[in-house]
């Protein structure tokens, strides 16, 4: 057992919390060095399952001429079907509470399937186009399986997948770097406005779903995705030339940063309030830029050169200090 392990569980004991004797128990439970490799298993199953649809996507590209599109897409259909049979007929059915599989490899069947389904549907629509040109159902049809399944199969990776989908299908990359780096925010503010409502209907659909205590731990996944996509569009149009446009975003990253302040502390989320505190310190700096970018600091450009380093050690030291008292306050 080791020296924080000891001291904690000292602290137990001398609070009254635990006896004597379990202290004793518990001494001697540590003293054997048991560890889980739960955490392990669980991170190569999870790896096996991207491996096993990356090769089927290499497989696909390099011998689709050979293989033929009717094959790959009845082989794919097959290995959904029978993932999904075998899921459906172990699990415990749809509930509003958290549930788990008996096993936990089921649930990266469940992943598994979910994949290949996407797959299958992007594949079908790319070779036949059976949606036409309405690429947009291509989207929609596995986002909303895959919100299915998340919720009947209680899986949080397939719900991660599902939001992405349903981001797409609005226009929009999830991904921090593709937010950046594809969708562009400042030519298109329809599609910043559209990222501000997905984000907040995120939002309101985790109020509603905690009130009717469905999936209440899908939670930090529906406010996570909310966080990046609020956040994100509204530091990208604080640039926008336009005062009124940039002004607004401003007031909506001001009104992001308190919310997710207060359900970082409420749900004691420690990525909500590190994220959030991120993007309130970028979207701060670019503010304070955009107010003084028309005064004229010629005279004392010197004195900010010398500041800066200041500045930003500073910053570090506060922010290293805003995650402690954080941590601190979560641990108590």
């Amino acid at each position: 057992m080791n020296k924080f392990d000891s001291q904690n569980t000292k602290q137990l004991l001398e609070k009254n919390l635990i006896s004597e004797k379990q202290y004793e128990e518990i001494v001697a439970y540590r003293s054997l060095n048991i560890f889980s490799l739960n955490t392990e298993l669980r991170f190569f199953l999870y790896l096996s399952v991207l491996l096993f649809t990356s090769g089927i996507g290499i497989l696909i590209y390099e011998n689709i001429d050979s293989i033929g599109h009717i094959a790959i897409l009845s082989l794919l259909l097959a290995v959904i079907v029978v993932c999904f049979f075998y899921c459906f007929k172990n699990s415990k059915g749809f509930q509003k509470t958290e549930t788990q599989f008996e096993h936990p490899v089921l649930e990266y069947l469940v992943l598994l399937a979910n994949i290949l389904t996407c797959i299958f549907i992007g594949y079908l629509q790319f070779q036949y186009k059976p949606f036409g040109e309405h690429y947009g159902l291509a989207t929609l049809v596995p986002t909303i399986v895959s919100f299915f399944c998340a919720y009947y199969f209680d899986n949080r990776s397939v719900l991660t997948i599902a939001i992405t989908g349903l981001a797409a299908y609005v226009g929009l990359s999830v991904t921090p770097q593709d937010l950046l780096n594809n969708n562009d925010f400042y030519a298109s503010e329809s599609l910043s406005y559209s990222a501000v409502i997905l984000g907040v209907l995120l939002i309101l659909w985790t109020i509603y779903s905690n009130r009717i205590s469905l999936k209440m731990h899908f939670s930090l996944v529906f406010l996570t995705f909310a966080l990046h996509i609020i956040s994100i569009a509204a530091i990208s149009n604080l640039l926008h030339h336009d005062s009124l446009i940039w002004l607004i975003f401003a007031g909506i990253l001001a009104g992001s940063t308190f919310y997710f302040y207060k359900i970082s502390h409420e749900m004691k989320a420690m990525s909500l309030y590190v994220f959030m505190i991120v993007y309130a310190y970028i979207g701060g700096n670019i503010f304070l830029f955009r107010i003084f970018e028309d005064i004229d600091f010629s005279d004392i450009w010197e004195l900010f050169i010398f500041l800066l380093p200041a500045y930003f050690i500073g910053s570090i030291v506060m922010f290293v200090k805003l995650i402690k008292n954080f941590h601190k306050e979560i641990a108590e």
